[in-house]
This record gives structure tokens, C-alpha cells and sequence, in this order.
């Protein structure tokens, strides 16, 4: 089962249902979650492989997508749901498959498409820092430091090391997501074009290049009716970098 976490009371509506990236958690999607439940009933899940959610060698956006329609099944049939990254994937993989339990799908800073890059540094950082006597989220930051120079990318897989654990342990799957980071960056090629016809907003970073022109173009591709809206000032991340007015844009879709 995925670790839930539900807010705001508001059950007269279809609830929204919130898919974080790659190495988060559900708490990464949290400023999203806190103003969509000054109205709505909030979903946001620890991604499988993530978080406080079982650990599984299947990592396919199959996989995530079939995790993502059963909470929606549980909780009514039909949700709002947004994704950013590789939940974003996720959540287009559900609404093109399954289109009749999406009302809405907004995606952030992410392409039905398949990128050349890979992630596997971190998880090479991340298993090569030894954390054996680690008490503070400090010291670990200063050990990882060895392996990973940005600061702000040790900030965010931090988020996500158990202290409580003797030694420290991360809480991913670091082998299944190790073995299945082609199928992570890449895209299916028979995921269906077309399937969805509900209404769909794609928000992305001017300074990201995630969502350039052939991206934009898998897009299009796959959800002719998608809005497009680039944030200057923000990157990937543009939900911490741009909070105010990318919550308030998504707040307004959605209702």
C-alpha cells in the first residue's frame, strides 16, 4: 500500500490527488497541498520506492500508474490529480490509460517523452556516504557533501533519511531505482496519444529544460487540449521557486 497523507474536510467534491518527483516524498508537494485543502480533500502519497510506501523491483510508470488509480478507486473513482516530474509521468500514464477516473490533470515541469539523462550519480552518492554514527541531518549533510557539491540538492534527498534508524538508512529502493532508471527517464512507446480529452495544464520553469520544444511537442502529442504556461524565475523545482503563484494558478484550474 502507498503511505497517504489526507487534508483539508471538504468531501462534497472529487478529491485532488498529489504524485511527487523523483527522490521526494509527499511532503515535496506540501505548499500545493495546504492551499488546495482551504477548499478541497487532499491526497498526497509517498510514491512506491519513496517515502514511508513499499519498496517493489517494479518500477515502470505501469506500475506507478496502477498505484495512483487504486487510492483514486479507494477514495471514490474519480480525482483531480497532479503530478510534478516522475509523479508528473505517472499521472499522465493514469489519465491516458484510464481516462474515466481523471476529471482534471495538471502536470508540473515534465514531457511524455523520453530524456537522455540519468539520475544514477545520486544514487551513487547516496550509497557511497557512510552514515554509521550519524545523529543530525548536519553531520550526514557534511559527509554526502564529499559526494554531492550542491547544497540544495543534499537539502532534498536529506528530507528523505531516516534518523531513526540504526545506522541511518535512506528510505528508498536505491537498487530497484537504480535498475529501472532507463524506464524512469524514458517514456513507454505504446502509451496511448489522444486518450484523454478532459482538461489539462502542463506548468514548467523557464529556466528548466524539461519543457523546450520537442518536449512541448510530446505534449501536444498526447494531449492536443493541454494549456501550456512557462513561470520565468523558476527552474524544475518551480513549485518552491515560484510557490505563491504557482498554487494559486493550480488552485484556479482545478476549481
Amino acid at each position: 500500500m502507498l503511505n497517504l497523507t489526507v487534508t483539508g474536510e471538504d468531501s462534497s467534491q472529487i478529491p485532488v490527488l498529489l504524485a511527487h518527483g523523483l527522490f521526494g516524498s509527499g511532503k515535496n508537494l506540501g505548499g500545493l497541498a495546504r492551499r488546495l485543502a482551504e477548499t478541497r480533500r487532499v491526497i498526497s502519497v509517498d510514491m512506491r520506492n519513496h517515502g514511508d510506501s513499499f519498496h517493489d523491483p517494479d518500477h515502470s510508470y505501469a506500475a506507478l500508474a496502477g498505484d495512483l488509480a487504486r487510492v483514486i478507486a479507494a477514495h471514490g473513482g474519480k480525482a483531480d490529480l497532479l503530478g510534478h516530474s516522475m509523479g508528473g509521468k505517472a499521472a499522465m500514464m493514469l489519465a491516458l490509460t484510464h481516462p474515466e477516473m481523471v476529471r482534471r490533470l495538471v502536470v508540473l515541469d515534465i514531457a511524455p517523452f523520453a530524456y537522455a539523462h540519468s539520475q544514477t550519480p545520486l544514487i551513487d552518492a547516496m550509497e557511497a556516504v557512510d552514515l554509521q554514527g550519524v545523529k543530525l541531518r548536519s553531520d550526514a549533510d557534511k559527509r554526502l557533501s564529499t559526494y554531492l557539491g550542491e547544497a540544495g540538492v543534499r537539502a532534498f534527498l536529506l528530507q528523505s533519511l531516516d534518523l531513526k534508524s540504526a545506522p541511518p538508512r535512506w528510505k528508498f529502493n536505491l537498487d530497484a531505482l537504480r535498475a529501472q532508471m532507463p524506464v524512469l527517464v524514458g517514456w513507454p512507446a505504446d502509451a496511448p496519444k489522444g486518450g484523454f480529452d478532459g482538461p489539462a495544464l502542463f506548468l514548467a520553469g523557464a529556466e528548466s529544460d524539461y519543457c523546450r520544444e520537442p518536449q512541448i511537442d510530446a505534449i501536444r502529442d498526447h494531449f492536443p487540449q493541454a494549456k501550456i504556461r512557462i513561470f520565468a524565475g523558476a527552474g524544475h523545482w518551480l513549485h518552491a521557486d515560484r510557490p505563491a503563484e504557482v498554487a494559486e494558478t493550480v488552485a484556479a484550474f482545478l476549481d
